[in-house]
């Protein structure tokens, strides 16, 4: 019989207990091994039962048995050390409090997902986990971070296949009493709540909900509330569902009523006011317009509301492609702001400006949220030095006239929670080297550029590890194998075959991400003969561990997927390669361990970055990888190895797929698995151990997410929350009014003629010329600008790359035809073709960069007198 009702009854802890429900409360348990081995231990079945998650297992444990332990001694004392240990991480100085510097007192950091612990499913794919990993990097650093995101009732979808290897979703209710959160609640006890006003007068609701990550509040809102009508309790249904109304009310309450939820929880608790606003992609880019609104209400106007926002705020840009941005139709927008809706002082036609597309190329029908995103921010970033690149050139069009590599969009290359994603065996073989309390300040902290130690470590040691690690995969394999088949619709009898899956000596590639086309889950698959034969290869085979969910709407994703799973269906290879449904969190921190090399192919340059090599590689695996995202920057052949592409091959993507699957094929035949298989004298595979060992060793440090946040800490937040500071309201009125009037005063800006005192075409390096130039700055000063030469090699087409820029002194008063004149040096530092120009720039002390406003002149062709001269 099915209930008509469902609720959670609370186990009572006996009160020496009472700190294990503590424990369980703060996610820090999830990538602590001390707390997790202290709840395994409470009841060891029911924690495997549980899925290692602490409040379910609280829920299950008999009373006999916690009474059993409450008078426990040697439990008890585990307990106190545990608890006692979590009350010093959480209130004790780290490294941002012993940190000198102007840092903000508080960072609100928004998500539309969070993969913190499998226990709290709230994510889809890397966008999340590395949010995820954000929020803990900065607990352990001690970054005073608020979390925002929201609480879907169904997370992302959970993946099982059919029996002819078809995707199929399910999608559980979570029931947040069963999840490791809290609701925020007001003094009186009620539940805190935020509103956003809908067209037609209606409202929408949200309850906080508010998860422990270590030091880090992470508030969640969630629209499932009896206050709200049907469709409106929908909102939070999902990530990642629903139709483009449903996305923007998505949107809408993670940026406007997260910025409301971080304001409630400040009152309520004391936590500082952020200075900072981090939004981790454009979907939270809303909250740019809550604070000018809330800065209206203050007294600013629109302009220097929005001069104030743009000075604290950084925005983050994951996609490497215009498809995978999130854009609505104008009217959509306009009619969920403005006198009937949300917002209702602000202007209408503001809001839809900063989003809308009026650049070459453009769609300017559609609002799109990176582009607000960029334009309420004054500091961005890409995921790593090629998307940095990439990005740049994508929103070029934002800062007309400059060359992409001088658009304001620097990069952090993201970088992984080494807690949560190293192996306890990886671990305690550090802690064995350098002790435990040393080994965790490497994974956490960071700061050394090498990992030296490691080279200590015997090679018999590295290669147990390895061995071992490998084997706690075909034991898991097996046990998911066998599960996923059963979900198929196979009998106990049917499935003898699996207990021979998977061989603990071979070589084993893992392969698992999300399946969108250009990550190209089957490009393993192009020349199957030849891929059996490496499977099947007598002396020297492989073994194959792949999985991945494609997007629910993504039929050609899910064909792909059952492309795959057929092919490791046939009885010939099916010991070797295997498809494991529902990847998440728990799959992968056993995946990454047990591999020894992580494949990664996708489409160059379309991955922003790209982690789950970086995990792997923390385990002692090996990369081999196309050169994209993070490997592009730190790829060396000690690490492992690049899949050369075919980027200049055409637009023909099947003939670039079979050659980089060849470039594969071959990588795998004829370098890769003879390293693995040539064993040296003493019995041991010595140059692959030392590929291990150099992985480790040089690229460990690189890939830690405590150097992330420490970079964007040092590079990013600290400069927002000094602008921030600066920008006070009479400064943020200053600079909205010079903004307008440099803008509306631009068209009078001309460099109207140049001189030099080079004679001739050729000139020697070290050769200083003197350059005079003839301005015109219409209504404008000298004091509203800079003018500068800018110089550098030239091609073949006279386009200066490399350039160097130097600014130009005014001399003297305007002349009696009202043009200023600038003079300056030109050093000519560079052998080769070689060639200079002029340009002006707006300037002002509270510009972050020369590009900020879009506006530059340059000279005009009548203005070339002797000026353009290359030097070749």
């Amino acid at each position: 019989m099915k209930a008509i009702r469902r609720f959670t009854v609370r186990p009572v802890l006996p009160e020496p207990l009472r700190p294990l429900s503590d424990l369980a409360r703060n996610l820090r348990w999830s990538w602590h091994t001390e707390t997790r081995d202290l709840f395994q231990s409470v009841d060891p079945e029911r924690w495997a039962a549980s899925g290692g998650d602490p409040v379910r297992l609280l829920g299950s444990v008999r009373p006999a048995r916690l009474a059993e332990l409450a008078e426990d001694r040697r439990f008890l004392r585990r307990l106190t050390a545990v608890a006692d240990d979590l009350h010093d991480y959480v209130t004790g100085e780290r490294w941002y409090q012993s940190h000198t510097g102007e840092l903000p007192a508080a960072v609100a950091y928004f998500s539309p997902e969070f993969g913190v612990t499998a226990a709290l499913p709230q994510y889809s794919g890397g966008l999340g986990i590395l949010a995820g990993d954000h929020l803990k990097a900065a607990s352990d650093l001690g970054v005073p971070l608020i979390g925002v995101g929201l609480l879907y009732r169904h997370g992302y979808f959970r993946q099982s296949l059919s029996r002819d290897g078809w995707q199929q979703e399910h999608y559980p209710v979570l029931d947040p009493n069963e999840l490791p959160v809290a609701l925020l609640r007001e003094a009186d006890g009620t539940p805190a709540q935020v509103s956003l006003a809908l067209p037609g007068g209606k409202q929408l609701h949200a309850r906080i909900w508010l998860a422990q990550v270590g030091r880090v509040p992470l508030l969640m809102l969630d629209s499932d509330v009896e206050e709200n009508d049907l469709g409106e309790r929908g909102v939070t249904d999902r990530l990642y569902g629903g139709g483009s109304e449903h996305r923007l009310l998505q949107e809408m309450l993670l940026g406007i009523g997260g910025v409301r939820a971080v304001r409630t929880y400040c009152r309520l608790t004391g936590h500082a006011g952020p200075e900072v606003f981090h939004t981790n992609e454009g979907h939270a880019g809303f909250l740019g317009l809550e604070r000018i609104a809330e800065l209206g209400d203050q007294g600013l106007d629109f302009d220097a509301g929005l001069e104030a926002v743009r000075a604290g705020t950084v925005f983050t840009t994951h996609t490497p492609v215009p498809a995978g941005i999130d854009r609505f139709d104008r009217e959509l927008v306009a009619r969920h702001f403005g006198p009937d809706a949300e917002l209702p002082r602000m202007d209408v036609g503001r809001i839809l400006a900063l989003g809308m597309e009026t650049y070459p190329g453009g769609e300017p029908n559609l609002f799109n949220m990176a582009v607000m995103g960029l334009r309420l921010a004054q500091r961005a970033n890409g995921v790593s030095l090629l998307h940095g690149q990439v990005s740049r050139e994508m929103f070029s069009g934002l800062w007309p006239g400059f060359d992409p590599e001088e658009v304001p969009i620097t990069s952090v290359t993201n970088g992984v929670h080494a807690p949560t994603w190293v192996a306890p065996e990886v671990f305690r073989l550090g802690a064995r080297q350098i002790g435990a309390q040393r080994t965790e300040d490497a994974l956490t902290v960071g700061g050394s550029d090498r990992w030296d130690a490691v080279g200590d470590i015997p090679d018999q040691d590295v290669w147990e590890l390895r061995r071992s690690l490998r084997e706690q995969l075909v034991v898991e394999v097996r046990e998911r194998l066998r599960a996923s088949w059963r979900q198929r619709g196979a009998g106990t009898a049917e499935l003898g075959w699996i207990d021979g899956v998977l061989d603990p000596d071979v070589l084993t590639i893992g392969f698992a991400r999300r399946v969108p086309s250009y990550k190209r889950l089957t490009l393993m698959l192009r020349d199957r003969d030849r891929l059996m034969d490496l499977l099947l290869h007598p002396e020297r085979p492989i073994q194959i561990v792949v999985a991945g969910k494609a997007h629910p709407a993504d039929d050609g994703g899910k064909r792909l997927v059952q492309e795959l799973v057929r092919f490791a269906d046939d009885p010939r290879v099916r010991h070797r390669i295997v498809f494991l449904p529902d990847y998440g969190m728990a799959m992968a921190q056993k995946l990454y361990p047990g591999c020894d090399i992580w494949l990664n192919n996708p489409l160059r340059p379309l991955e922003a970055c790209g982690t789950s090599g970086m995990k792997a590689a923390l385990n002692g695996c090996l990369n081999l990888s196309v050169l994209d995202g993070w490997w592009d920057e730190w790829f060396q052949p000690d690490f492992g190895w690049a899949i050369p592409t075919a980027d200049g091959v055409g637009t023909d993507p099947d003939r670039r797929d079979d050659i980089e699957a060849d470039a594969l094929y071959e990588l795998l035949e004829q370098r890769v698995t003879p390293r693995f298989y040539e064993h040296g004298q003493g019995g041991l595979p010595d140059r692959w151990i030392e590929m291990v060992r150099q992985t480790l060793t040089l690229l460990g440090p690189k890939v830690l997410a405590g150097r992330m946040v420490r970079e964007y800490v040092e590079r990013l937040y600290a400069p927002a929350a000094h602008a921030h500071r600066t920008m006070t309201p009479d400064v943020a009125r200053e600079l909205a009014e010079w903004k307008s009037r440099v803008r509306s005063e631009w068209h009078g800006v001309t460099v109207d003629h140049v001189e030099t005192t080079a004679a001739t075409t050729t000139a020697e390096l070290g050769t200083t010329l003197g350059l005079r130039v003839h301005v015109g700055l219409g209504a404008l000063g000298p004091d509203d600008v800079e003018v500068q030469a800018v110089s550098g090699r030239v091609d073949e087409e006279d386009r200066i790359a490399d350039a160097a820029t130097v600014p130009l002194k005014s001399v003297g008063g305007p002349d009696p035809e009202g043009r200023w004149v600038y003079e300056g040096p030109l050093s000519l530092d560079r052998t080769g073709p070689y060639g200079y120009t002029v340009r002006i720039l707006p300037s002002h002390r509270l510009l972050a960069s020369g590009p900020e406003l879009g506006l530059v002149s340059v000279p005009s062709e009548d203005a070339v007198e002797e000026a353009g001269v290359l030097m070749r």
